[in-house]
């Protein structure tokens, strides 16, 4: 499809030659019974090197291709209406081309406007250079602190941010799965948590953008990243992505549990009940350990589920530990919810990749 699209904007390129040669009287052009002055011969030219730029960029991957195939088009286009009598029907041309940039461009804007949080975030998150000691561990419950040596949080610098990318698959209730990429930051101070997702919904591109700070949380999904198919704020989403966020931090950045302002209740040898604050807003999860100090699951009852807009109990078993700079983390995890009706997965994650301590995007 890739090929086929830059093919038909090499063609129609090409085509505007005839334009720039019927000018500069450089080669006998039947087709364009119209005269055409020098300067307008430079304008048809312009269009020539305007679609074989967006061709490079375009296999180069460039966000901003779609930027200049709409100059292209809209130049191209003025040079059809001029000319209207034998250019018409590269507007056909013209529509195919600039339909899927406007929906690139939307794409990259939508994508640019979590990219600016996240560069305002690494700049204005607080950070510490502080070392995980014995101490900080000490007064932690058993479990935990068997969870904490396992992974190898000791000696470590204390997070103060993380990158996770994952791939995977999701599904709504009743509907298909589709595969999905994601791109997240989790900031400690303050808390915060910015993920972006980009999936493939019955062949159609769909981006999505979670928000979650000490103003509120917000989720934003377009279809086509132009039109909204969810668009949600308030305050039922505020303990769900306090969940998310501690659920994150959990396995991700277990050497975050040191936090004083977490609150422990040992249930027996292999699961503890958590009690996480922020923004004046606290949920419960219980975390259960197997007998090598892993953790395999995360459950929690003040989750809403989107689609129903109620709590149910929601689940985040997690396996296939790997050492990843030095911590063993999960790496790959599952998304349930126990429904009435018995439960129900609806994202299937594989970590991609995890970085600590970021101090700038590029």
């Amino acid at each position: 499809m890739r090929t086929a699209f830059a093919f038909l904007i090499l063609i129609h390129g090409l085509i505007h030659v005839m334009g720039f040669a019927k000018a500069f009287q450089l080669a006998k052009i039947d087709k364009l019974s119209q005269s055409i002055s020098k300067p307008m011969g430079m304008v048809w030219l312009l269009s020539v090197l305007l679609f074989l730029t967006v061709i490079v960029l375009f296999f180069l991957k460039k966000d901003w291709w779609s930027i200049i195939a709409i100059v292209a088009v809209i130049i191209s286009q003025l040079l059809i209406i001029i000319y209207w009598k034998d250019a018409k029907f590269g507007t056909i041309a013209n529509i195919m081309i600039v339909i899927p940039a406007i929906i690139s461009l939307a794409a990259y804007n939508f994508e640019n406007s979590y990219e600016d949080d996240v560069e305002n975030a690494l700049k204005t998150s607080n950070y510490t250079d502080e070392i995980i000691t014995l101490q900080d561990i000490n007064a932690l419950p058993p479990i935990i602190q068997k969870y904490l040596n396992y992974v190898g949080v000791l000696g470590k610098p204390k997070v103060n941010n993380m990158k996770i990318t994952f791939e995977g698959t999701m599904r709504d209730k009743g509907k298909e799965w589709f595969a999905f990429t994601s791109e997240q930051y989790n900031f400690l101070d303050p808390r915060k948590r910015l993920f972006f997702m980009k999936a493939k919904v019955k062949g159609l591109s769909t981006y999505g953008y979670h928000v979650y700070d000490r103003v509120g949380a917000s989720i934003l999904i377009k279809l086509l990243s132009i039109y909204p198919v969810v668009n949600l704020e308030g305050d039922e989403l505020y303990p769900t992505e306090t969940v998310t966020y501690f659920n994150d931090l959990c396995l991700f950045a277990p050497s975050t549990l040191i936090d004083k302002r977490i609150h422990w209740e040992t249930r027996d040898s292999l699961s503890i009940k958590a009690t996480f604050t922020n923004n004046k807003t606290s949920i419960s999860a219980i975390l259960y350990f197997n007998e090598e100090g892993q953790l395999v699951n995360f459950t929690s009852n003040d989750r809403y589920s989107i689609s129903e807009m109620k709590t149910f109990p929601f689940y985040t078993p997690v396996k296939k530990y790997k050492n990843i700079h030095g911590y063993n983390l999960p790496t790959y995890g599952e998304a349930t919810w126990r429904y009435p009706d018995g439960e129900f997965v609806y994202g299937k994650f594989n970590l991609k990749s995890i970085e600590y301590n970021i101090l700038s995007k590029n």
